[in-house]
Parts: C-alpha cells; sequence; structure tokens
C-alpha cells in the first residue's frame, strides 16, 4: 500500500512489485506490463498453484456486498482492470496504476510472452462461444496447447465429471469464464493444485477472442473509454453496471477516502 508523505500530504507510489494497493480493502497488484509477465511466468515455474483474478468497478461493488466473494478475492493475485480501479488509486494513494492489466488485453499478452509451449485449458460461455475461442486462441498462439474443458451451462454442485477431466489434462493455465462472482466462487470452492498452475478468473474474455463482441476501436481504448462503447453495445445488459455502478463505486472511494480504510459491515459480519 502507499504510504503517506508527512510533509506533502500525498502519497508516495508503491514500488513496482511490491505487495499492492488499497482499493476498498482489497490488495492490488501494483505492477507494470513487465513485472506481471515475470511475475506469472515464474509462477509457471514455482512449486504451488497461483490463482488472479482482475479488480474493476463492478467487481468491487459486488465485493462490498458480497463477504464471500470479497474472501475469494482476498484469496488471489488481484490486477487492475480498468479506469475505475485507477481514479481509485489516484484518489486514495496520490498515484495511478502503473498499468490497467485488464484480462481481455492482458491475458493473449502474457500468452505470446511465454515463448515455451504451454497446456491450456478452457472452461465456461456459451458451448459456440468456447469453442470458437479455442480455435481462435490456436490459431493466434500456435505454439502452445489449447484445449475446451466444459461450456459454463454444467451443474455447479455437481461437476466432478468437469474436474476429472481437467485433472487429466494437467494443464499450466486454466481460463474460466463465469462471470463475476460465479467464477470466482466457483475456483475457490472446487479448484486444486491437481487442476493447474495458474488459473484466471476472465469473465468475458472468450466473448471478445471469438469476435461474439467486438472490441472498441484503439483510440476508444487508449482514451480509456471502452466502458462507454460496451453500454451504446449492449444498452439493457449494461446500464446497471456503468451508469448505477459507476457513481457507486466512487461513492465507496470517497467514503473510504474521507474515513480511512473501510469495509461494509455486511462483508464484516461473518
Amino acid at each position: 500500500m502507499a504510504e503517506s508523505d508527512e510533509k506533502t500530504g500525498s502519497s508516495t507510489q508503491p514500488a513496482e512489485g511490491s505487495g499492492g494497493c488499497d482499493i476498498l480493502d482489497i490488495n492490488v497488484a501494483w505492477l507494470d506490463w513487465s513485472s506481471a509477465f515475470h511475475r506469472l511466468d515464474a509462477a509457471l515455474e514455482a512449486d504451488g498453484q497461483t490463482v488472479v483474478a482482475f479488480l474493476n468497478a463492478n467487481n468491487a461493488n459486488i465485493a462490498m456486498r458480497n463477504p464471500t466473494f470479497r474472501r475469494a478475492l482476498s484469496a488471489c493475485t488481484v490486477l487492475p482492470d480498468g479506469v475505475g480501479v485507477d481514479i481509485a488509486a489516484k484518489a486514495l494513494h496520490g498515484h495511478f496504476f502503473p498499468a490497467n492489466l485488464n484480462g481481455t488485453d492482458f491475458i493473449p499478452a502474457l500468452l505470446t510472452y511465454i515463448a515455451r509451449p504451454l497446456k491450456v485449458a478452457l472452461l465456461g460461455a456459451h458451448p459456440d462461444v468456447l469453442r470458437r475461442a479455442t480455435e481462435e486462441f490456436g490459431r493466434r498462439l500456435p505454439w502452445h496447447e489449447f484445449a475446451s474443458v466444459s461450456d459454463g451451462y454444467f451443474d455447479r454442485d455437481d461437476c466432478e465429471d468437469v474436474l476429472e477431466r481437467l485433472a487429466e489434462m494437467k494443464a499450466d493455465v486454466v481460463l474460466v469464464a463465469m462471470g463475476s462472482p460465479t467464477q470466482e466462487l466457483w475456483i475457490q470452492e472446487n479448484i486444486g493444485p491437481q487442476h493447474g498452475k495458474l488459473i484466471f478468473s476472465v469473465g468475458g474474455l472468450f466473448d471478445f477472442v471469438s469476435e461474439r463482441i467486438p472490441r472498441a476501436p484503439p483510440m476508444v481504448r487508449t482514451l480509456r473509454c471502452e466502458w462507454v462503447f460496451r453500454l451504446i453495445q449492449e444498452p439493457r445488459r449494461m446500464w446497471r453496471r456503468y451508469i448505477l455502478g459507476n457513481p457507486l463505486f466512487l461513492f465507496y472511494v470517497l467514503r473510504q477516502k474521507i474515513f480511512g480504510g473501510h469495509r461494509d459491515r455486511r462483508a464484516t459480519a461473518t
């Protein structure tokens, strides 16, 4: 977390690779692209398992009212996703994050960075989206082996067959696309060391890779306004997330700024 500068009252920038930055009592990794690549590449070579999630304004709002989801995030390496958490870092600690490590850009970039062949398992999404995403990943990154494990319509309470298939694959990387908080909670409750080395909650990644949902034009992404593009594309599905959710998130940030570290009472009641 950033430390206060007694002379100026501002926050000093955490060193890249340090513990992280506190956003609504969620520890978000303070990494640039290179440091994030190096850390997760090293995790693949190390013993044990690393679970990675992404924090954006919507996920933060969910965590404020869902203590189980908050605990699941606390067990992950959390990367910053989007302009909302960047604004929060600036407001709370005086500095923007070194990079916007959103999963849609970061995961393909990480797999491009890692030159040695990996086994990558895909799990979740609509069957056709999953198939097309698996094929597209294989086309873009042919030195890795990509395999579909299951679409996202399996019974969450009876998923032993899915977990057995995943364990048999002996994947290096597992990409789980079920939407938040379902994917993070399912990973926490079901995924063990036998299922993969590096586990990602990837949200809508397969929709973008399969091109079911188009990405915003590069200039829009550069201006950090991709959320506006998505709102225009899917107003009925996204209006609550952005029109209501973004102001709510900024309210939570303002409250932390004024009153210090805070967790919603519902998040600490258990």
